[in-house]
């Protein structure tokens, strides 16, 4: 078989479709060094859910043993998520990410299907969700009333998206602030907690053997949901240099610092709280330094927490719009939104278009008063579905195309993909299992892009 030759990506050429529609403004530039990619990556993942999240994986667990194991093993799995992309991004770089990858594993259907959840479910529902974190510590700063939460959620996502329509370079070098900013606040949170912490004797177990099952299920929804992002590199690789180089370095390098930092910061919590005082508080970080400093650190941490949902936000808005950008390219009703503009080298309509439909989600939010955990709910299956996918097609590809030698392999073929896959399918199960009516609007909302799915073929045929 004919060697297939990858190019650094232009869309028009691997979308001759595209193509047809004449010659856009611009294309993605090859911009993005490694350590771009590490600030983006370690910013999307760090950020929330590390200040939230351990209480609940406290109260389903039985020792501090397994309290820190589960950190651990959610480190290990992220890391085998992450040499699966790190093949597909180095032989497949591409603006589209997933959905290219889809489109060339399971076709075209697969691939829009994937395309309208990432557009009014995936990406949209974990920016406003960030939003939501953070509007409800900058209230606790400065309070707007009833409404404030979901008014700086608003905000937040209005000012974020014009920087990102600014230009790509003020966006990473806002990315890279941010990021620095809250490593080092990690850092110091573990630092104080591990110097100055008491070391409460360790809690009796809080598990029964019959709950056990699920007990485990839920704390590791929770645990890979705090290390959830990292998969967003994938539409990184359209625009970062030495691709083939660079993408194994940034998953894996950006994987190590963040189980680093999530276990230095939970053995830091345990130090401080206990496990009984991780199952008791309701906001570990501002416990935690509240032991050790007194009530004024409570403000301190809401500061810590803002930056951090802001450099999620900021990289997600970044990441995100790359794929509206490709489905704009391939579909010529979506052709607006499929343009790059030469001088921001950003795709700008596919920006504005993400991010209306982000604040339309920040509506919904507000209206069932409890934002956040809505839009969690609202994203988990549908996401656990598409990633699994990803594992099959890369089953599929590297198949098709075993010939092939200029890119990266995942180590230990084919196990590495297979515990993805399995892992995958488990957290599909535990995120419906385990979560409310959200859960079901956002599945409902996948089977009503179906028409959509019609709708661009029929598009593709005229």
């Amino acid at each position: 078989m004919k060697p297939i030759a990858i190019a650094r990506d232009s869309v028009a050429a691997a979308d001759p479709a595209s193509a047809a529609q004449g010659a856009p403004q611009g294309t993605p530039k090859a911009s993005l060094s490694a350590l771009d990619g590490i600030a983006m990556l370690v910013g999307i993942v760090v950020g929330i859910g590390i200040f939230r999240t351990p209480q609940i994986v406290a109260l389903n667990v039985s020792s501090e043993w397994a309290f820190v194991g589960f950190w651990l093993i959610g480190g290990a799995v992220t890391l085998v998520g992450a040499f699966v992309y790190a093949e597909l991004g180095s032989a497949y770089p591409h603006a589209g990410g997933e959905y290219h990858y889809l489109r060339r594993a399971l076709g075209r259907h697969v691939a829009l299907l994937f395309a309208w959840a990432r557009l009014t479910v995936i990406q949209t529902g974990a920016i406003a969700a960030v939003a939501f974190v953070f509007g409800d510590y900058a209230q606790g700063v400065l309070p707007l009333g009833p409404w404030g939460p979901a008014l700086y959620a608003a905000g937040a996502i209005m000012v974020f998206t014009a920087i990102n329509l600014t230009s790509s370079r003020q966006s990473r070098t806002l990315q890279l602030v941010f990021t620095i900013l809250t490593i080092l606040a990690v850092l110091a949170i573990a630092g104080f907690g591990l110097a100055l912490g008491s070391a409460p004797t360790p809690a009796p177990a809080a598990t029964d053997a019959g709950s056990a099952s699920g007990a485990f299920g839920l704390a590791m929804v929770l645990i890979l949901l705090t290390y959830g992002g990292w998969n967003e590199v994938a539409y990184l690789s359209g625009e970062m240099k030495d691709v083939r180089r660079n993408m194994p370095r940034v998953l894996v390098i950006s994987v190590a610092v963040i189980t680093g930092l999530y276990f230095l910061i939970n053995l830091a919590y345990l130090n401080v709280l206990g496990l009984d005082g991780l199952r008791a508080s309701d906001v570990v970080a501002a416990d935690t330094l509240h032991q050790l400093f007194g009530p004024g650190a409570s403000l301190a941490v809401a500061l810590l927490v803002c930056f951090a949902a802001l450099s999620t936000m900021n990289a997600t808005i970044f990441t995100g719009a790359r794929l509206y950008y490709s489905l704009g390219r391939e579909l010529p009703l979506l052709g607006r939104i499929g343009l790059w503009e030469e001088r921001s080298n950003m795709p700008v309509n596919a920006i504005l278009a993400q991010s209306a439909i982000a604040l339309a989600l920040v509506v919904f939010g507000a209206s069932t008063r409890v934002g956040f955990q809505a839009m969690v709910e609202y994203t988990a299956p549908v996401f656990w579905f598409f990633l699994r996918l990803v594992g099959v097609s890369f089953f599929l590809l590297r198949q098709r195309e075993s010939g092939r030698t200029d890119r990266f392999r995942a180590p230990l073929y084919p196990l590495t993909p297979a515990l993805f896959c399995l892992t995958c399918a488990y957290l599909l199960y535990a995120s419906i299992a385990y979560t409310g009516y959200g859960a079901l609007v956002g599945v409902g909302v996948l089977l009503a892009g179906v028409p959509f799915i019609r709708l661009g073929a029929t598009a593709k045929a005229a």
